[in-house]
């Protein structure tokens, strides 16, 4: 009887830390060459066993393979974080020292935390989902959001921080997890969406209301606006305005933002070019009826700012973050609100789209609903 899919998958991703820790142990193996060619080996070994153990003339999704490839890489995120953090050793000193390592930083134990928890979950989830029968799509923009978000800061950030200088090969491994998302997310984007049956009276209910007739989308509209204009402040913060309150928040509140690992620096500019933008349409969605589009993207937006506030409350307070970069004890409080509001704002968009959609469904044309009410 074979074990589940995600069973199997979770199984052979435990292989990575034995692998890591022959290479970091195994003086012959410590060859950029040498290195690619196992790390090909038992990526290609992992997927053969996957396909052997599927059933036959079963019909597999495409991004089941990039799912289980991607589990694997978060098993070898996880076992940096853990490595990083002193609980174990002896599996990437090597690797960190000679191919990446900027994974030594603060912001880089905390992605790993991330990718060997919450990317972990929902991969196998994904992939149990898939071999189910049962749909994933929204799962699957919340990773694509947040997997995105992880890799435009990233590479940007080691080259322009102080690692930038000494960048090598294995480092490029990130340019083909930056792109296999945005595949992903095409694959996925073009599937239907999960929408319950909502008769066309309601909907047309729900589109006539004003948004000052909705206090939910009222609250979110201002807290959207409110962290439109927090990115703005943070991203003239980064960008050495000489104002007096940019000059006091990074000196006196978020000392972190002029951390040399530049990551820090690069997030607030990927909030300033990209989140902004995107804060400003979903604003306009909750106020125009039949953006069905909300129900996809503010998804996304989700899993992007949920990866991105964890990383970086996580490192302005983490004890590899010099003492000087730290949140001071005395301004914990409001800056810590400030960014949980953020995360908060999001993640609350994606569940009142999805808990009510009625607002954001196509409208009925006219003779259609007056059908619809007669059948009745």
């Amino acid at each position: 009887m074979r074990p589940p899919v995600e069973v199997s998958v979770f199984l052979l991703s435990l292989s990575v830390p034995g692998v890591l820790y022959t290479v970091n142990n195994v003086p012959a193996l410590q060859e950029p060459l040498p290195i690619l060619g196992m790390a090909m080996v038992v990526v290609g070994s992992i997927l053969l066993l996957l396909h052997l153990n599927l059933p036959h003339k079963l019909k597999v999704d495409p991004l089941f393979y990039v799912f289980a490839v991607f589990s694997l890489a978060c098993m070898l995120s996880l076992t940096n974080a853990l490595e990083q953090s002193g609980l174990i050793s002896g599996f990437v000193s090597f690797y960190v020292k000679t191919g990446e390592p900027h994974l030594s930083t603060a912001y880089a134990v905390m992605t790993s935390y991330w990718d060997g928890g919450v990317h972990l979950v929902a991969l196998l989830e994904m992939i149990r989902r898939m071999f189910r029968g049962k749909s994933y799509r929204r799962l699957g923009l919340l990773w694509v959001g947040s997997f995105i978000a992880h890799h435009i800061v990233l590479i940007p950030g080691v080259a322009v921080g102080k690692y930038g200088s000494g960048v090598r090969p294995a480092f490029w491994r990130n340019i083909p997890c930056l792109l296999a998302p945005f595949w992903a997310a095409s694959v996925i984007l073009r599937r239907p969406r999960e929408i319950p049956v909502i008769t066309a009276d309601k909907v047309a209910a729900e589109q006539s209301k004003g948004v000052l007739s909705r206090p939910v989308d009222l609250l979110l509209s201002l807290l959207l606006v409110g962290a439109m204009a927090f990115s703005v402040f943070r991203g003239f913060v980064v960008l050495d305005c000489p104002l007096d309150a940019c000059f006091t928040y990074i000196y006196q509140y978020e000392p972190y933002l002029k951390d040399p690992v530049g990551f820090p620096r690069v997030m607030m500019l990927v909030y300033l070019f990209y989140a902004l933008p995107l804060m400003a349409v979903l604003v306009c969605g909750l106020k125009t009826p039949g953006c069905s589009w909300m129900l996809d993207w503010t998804l996304v937006f989700a899993g992007a700012v949920a990866q991105t506030q964890w990383c970086h409350i996580g490192a302005s307070l983490h004890s590899r973050t010099p003492f000087t970069y730290r949140v001071p004890a005395d301004k914990w409080w409001p800056v810590m609100a400030a960014n949980a509001l953020l995360a908060a704002a999001a993640a609350l968009l994606a569940l009142r789209c999805h808990a009510s959609p009625a607002f954001f469904m196509r409208p009925v044309p006219k003779g259609q609903a007056d059908s619809d009410k007669k059948k009745n």
